[in-house]
């Protein structure tokens, strides 16, 4: 029984830290951009390397 209430306060702190981690992700503007990196595959690169 012990290792139930021991696995459930594990998830939940991990949980948690995933929670998180999200919120600083979008806080810190990770998710702003939607639309250039979906046209980026479409232009060419300028500097090639050989």
């Amino acid at each position: 029984m012990k290792i139930i209430l021991l696995l459930i306060g594990v998830s939940l702190v991990l949980a948690l830290g995933f929670l998180f981690a999200f919120f600083w992700a979008v806080k810190d503007g990770q998710y702003d951009d939607d639309h250039t990196p979906s046209m980026r595959m479409l232009f060419e690169d300028d500097n090639k390397t050989k």
